[in-house]
């Protein structure tokens, strides 16, 4: 991880035109840029929340992991978002109960507690960008939860195989990284993408998927 110097322009970084000149003092003085490569683990269960992060530019999962190594994805944090378990963790005073990680190299503004805190009390705007999204990114884990526990796997593998390939019907992921968005074990998917495999709907090799009929697997995901 690098930490490059404090920059003055923070507060146009995040889109906030209306702070006080002191509140954008604050701002830039407690503001720092992080760079990880990717697959940099940002939390872990357990531990403490450093400060509030706000993603720039890549990907960060956020997912659960039960002692059986079973993972399920609860949401991804992308540019312009904030990660709704470090809000949480934060103003609740509670350790991080779930797993972040870059999916890609990822920069982000990394604020400490006392100035959050301070610019949430004070400053409508700053408030805003901090809550913002908060039901929507509450919605998005239920639904996961939702298609976890009622809704069938082949549908729903059939879609996340359609919206992630390419115009070529090419996609790269393992068994394990689909396994965890769809919040199932990788031997599940295994199967099935081996029974679609057999039926000539696509081709797989190590971490690599191609889909051969896209009409079949829209169909299969229509279901």
């Amino acid at each position: 991880m690098s930490i490059p110097a404090r920059h003055p322009d923070i507060a146009s970084r995040l889109g906030l035109s209306h702070l006080s000149p002191a509140s954008a003092d604050l701002l830039a003085r407690g503001a720092r840029e992080i760079v990880l490569p990717r697959g940099t683990t940002v939390f872990s269960p357990g531990q403490a929340c450093p400060g509030w992060i706000l993603v720039e530019t890549g990907s960060v999962r956020v997912m659960m992991t039960a002692d059986t190594g079973r993972e399920i994805l609860l949401y991804r944090v992308e540019p312009g978002e904030s990660c709704l378990l470090t809000t949480s963790c934060l103003f609740g005073e509670e350790p991080y109960a779930a797993t972040g990680q870059t999916e890609t190299d990822v920069t982000a503004l990394v604020l400490p507690a006392s100035t959050v805190f301070h610019l949430v009390e004070s400053e409508p705007e700053f408030r805003r960008l901090v809550f913002s999204g908060f039901g929507q990114r509450i919605g998005t884990i239920l639904k996961t939860m939702e298609d976890a526990i009622f809704h069938r796997i082949e549908p729903r593998l059939a879609r996340l195989l359609l919206a992630r390939a390419d115009a070529e019907g090419k996609l790269d992921a393992t068994q394990a990284d689909i396994a965890s968005d769809l919040g199932s074990a990788r031997e599940v998917i295994a199967r099935h993408l081996g029974r679609l495999a057999d039926e000539g709907i696509l081709a797989k090799d190590r971490g690599h998927i191609t889909i051969l009929d896209r009409a079949a697997l829209a169909r299969l995901a229509a279901e």
